[in-house]
């Protein structure tokens, strides 16, 4: 069973398309978040978008992610970010 996913981003992201083919390719299913909508996520996650969360425990990957980092990420069960903020 997958967590339930939440893709943050721009619409004219290229990076965000980009991941999003990711999330396709391992059959996922997610919502996508538009960040400029919201001044809050846009301060938060402007200079890092692509990000992927994970409702179920807030765990947060961020890009640049592969196929196989998102695997690993959705079948983690820690509450440790695999990509820390740099």
């Amino acid at each position: 069973m997958n967590p339930d996913l939440t893709l943050y981003g721009t619409e004219s992201c290229h990076l965000c398309d980009d991941a999003q083919v990711l999330l396709e390719q391992a059959s996922l299913q997610w919502c996508t978040v538009d960040i400029a909508e919201d001044d809050a996520l846009l301060e938060r996650y402007g200079t890092r978008i692509p990000v992927l969360l994970r409702n179920d425990n807030g765990n947060e990957l961020n890009w640049p992610f592969k196929y196989e980092d998102v695997l690993r990420f959705i079948s983690s069960e820690t509450t440790t970010p695999l990509h820390p903020l740099r």
